[in-house]
């Protein structure tokens, strides 16, 4: 058998279904990225960045932070990030999916219950795979179905801890979930509560701490808070109770046994934090493109979400790719989403708002897309 027959098969088979993937290089405004504040090339950081390097930090961090991979830089950063969200201790990882994973796959024990949102990100679910615990899904963002999930399973025998899993904001949709709502029910369940902030660590809350800044610092909550969104950076952070970093640290795989982020990373995500406090300014004026898109691309049939993720569902596979090539082709980088990605039947624009655009790029796309979907 030739090597890699199964693989040439499966790509053929999504060739076939006109889904195969392929790396693009950056064109046109940018409607796509998640560089919602633009600090990805922000002077600041590259300057944070600069210093660093001169006084001698690292670019590599050598090994493990169980090794000789642990730095200065990385407790600082830990330490800045649990004081700025209101934690009692963060932990600091490579990515956003690798810290995802980890904490699902080593928080919850055998004989608990993750009960997760069914629109959760793909990280999510990986973890959940490694995991231990059984795991249901509950419609998205009713708390009932949450409820009836961990009830079911009490009546059925369950005696360990239940894990309601999460995201504050949702990538595709742009909407929010009831976090109040779901923290009391994580209350009167002994359940804990998974907050991915992903989307809302620095657009949202005071001096951008996310829509769960009130629930942060409580002992059944724990929010992971990625540093290559808003932030303009890379990794993410596990923030809450201190018995989360320790146990992550002594069992967590994803992090025993990975290299170290670099640690002039860590010093960029510090900067990050200190912009987030002190130029205010910034969410303001995504805010405010926020408003202008949601009334410019209303006749195009984007409906108001009330935060930068507004996507212009089409429904078809074909129609929705064809309309996303016909957008790149004018200048635009809107990207064309499509199941697995999102659920069969919702195919869509995905319209990302980032301080990268102005108010007159958004008009134009918004003429465009009346065009382009009709």
């Amino acid at each position: 058998m030739p090597s890699f027959a199964a693989h040439r098969a499966d790509l053929a088979q999504l060739a076939d279904q006109h889904r195969i993937r392929q790396l693009l290089p950056r064109r046109g405004s940018d409607f796509a990225s998640n560089d919602y504040l633009a600090l990805a090339s922000a002077p600041r950081l590259r300057d944070a960045v600069a210093a660093a390097l001169a006084s001698g930090v690292p670019v590599g961090s050598g090994g493990s932070r169980l090794l000789r991979g642990n730095s200065e830089e990385h407790e600082a950063l830990e330490a800045e990030a649990a004081a700025f969200f209101g934690s009692e201790a963060s932990l600091f990882f490579a990515s956003g999916f690798a810290a995802n994973a980890a904490l699902f796959a080593t928080l919850p024990q055998r004989g608990d219950l993750i009960v997760y949102d069914a629109l959760v990100h793909a990280s999510a679910h990986e973890g959940m795979r490694l995991g231990r615990a059984d795991c249901v899904a509950a419609e998205h963002n009713q708390v009932d179905a949450f409820e009836a999930a961990i009830r079911q399973w009490r009546k059925g025998g369950g005696t360990g801890t239940p894990w309601i899993a999460v995201e504050s904001l949702y990538s595709m949709d742009g909407d929010r979930a009831p976090l109040a709502a779901l923290a009391d029910l994580a209350d009167a369940c002994d359940a804990i509560l998974l907050v991915d902030e992903a989307h809302a660590t620095g657009v949202f809350g005071t001096a951008g701490r996310g829509l769960a800044e009130d629930l942060e610092g409580r002992g059944n909550v724990v929010t992971l808070r990625t540093c290559g969104k808003a932030l303009g950076c890379e990794g993410a952070l596990i923030c809450g109770p201190r018995i989360v970093r320790d146990f992550l640290i002594n069992r967590g795989r994803g992090f025993i046994f990975s290299t170290a982020p670099s640690p002039l990373m860590a010093r960029a995500v510090r900067e990050s934090l200190q912009i987030l406090a002190h130029e205010p300014e910034r969410r303001e004026r995504l805010q405010g493109l926020v408003r202008h898109a949601e009334r410019a691309l209303a006749p195009a049939g984007v409906h108001p979400t009330g935060s930068q993720i507004l996507p212009l569902v089409i429904g078809d596979d074909s129609a929705t790719m064809r309309a996303a090539e016909a957008v790149q082709a004018a200048g635009f980088d809107v990207r064309g989403i499509r199941p697995p990605t999102v659920p069969p039947g919702t195919s869509r624009l995905r319209v990302s708002l980032t301080l990268n655009v102005t108010t007159e790029d958004v008009a134009r796309l918004a003429a465009l897309l009346q065009e382009v979907v009709r």
